[in-house]
């Protein structure tokens, strides 16, 4: 006859907890080894004067309209030793070069026609890995941030050009006082070839002194 009540055994058995894994203190070495790796950017002897993120555009003359560049960070950068000031920017997710140009005196950026967020400028730009004439848009995200970007943008084109100017002064100066000591060597060297009368004529005497009298007959 089959047995009408429940099998407790099993059923305890089943809701019997697991048992916990027991830590044995073993210590699993990893298989690969990363070491850390530093990534030059070519940014190391340059101090960021500005960076702000943004879109970027480039003037397509073929086409004759507007194309993206890439959308990341824009940054002006200041060149330890030099003192010269460059514009980069890269894409934020893959770290391509979509501008990269030196901002030279007498360079100009104007707000874009319609949209205060975005302005425009031309230059000489090497992101391809060859010099180009762009004209670029960058549009920001709020109307302060484009303003920031001209305004900085233009003292800096306007610090390179005064710069520029005491340079030349600077030289022509330099060049000036040079001519200046050539003629002013010239000029004593010039006196000391110059006969002195005095001197010649207190020779004269003397020689004149020394003759010998010559014999009365």
């Amino acid at each position: 006859m089959a047995s009408t009540q429940p099998d407790h055994d099993h059923r305890e058995e089943d809701d019997a907890p697991a048992a916990e894994d027991e830590d044995t203190g073993a210590q699993v070495a990893p298989v690969v080894k990363l070491e850390e790796v530093i990534v030059a950017t070519g940014e190391e002897n340059e101090d960021p004067v500005y960076d702000e993120k943004a879109k970027l555009y480039r003037f397509d003359k073929d086409g004759n309209q507007w194309k993206e560049r890439g959308a990341g960070t824009v940054k002006l950068l200041k060149h330890k030793e030099s003192g010269k000031i460059r514009l980069v920017m890269r894409q934020s997710k893959t770290l391509k070069i979509c501008a990269n140009h030196l901002v030279l005196p007498g360079m100009s950026v104007q707000e874009h026609a319609g949209n205060e967020k975005s302005c425009v400028w031309h230059a000489t730009d090497f992101a391809d890995g060859e010099l180009k004439d762009e004209l670029f848009c960058i549009r920001f995200a709020s109307i302060d941030n484009c303003k920031k970007f001209m305004e900085t943008f233009q003292d800096i084109a306007e610090s390179q050009k005064r710069e520029e100017e005491n340079k030349e002064a600077t030289t022509a100066a330099d060049a000036l006082n040079k001519l200046s000591v050539k003629d002013k060597k010239a000029d004593e060297k010039a006196a000391e070839d110059r006969p002195v009368a005095g001197k010649e004529e207190t020779n004269t005497d003397a020689e004149k002194k020394t003759e010998t009298p010559a014999p009365s007959t």
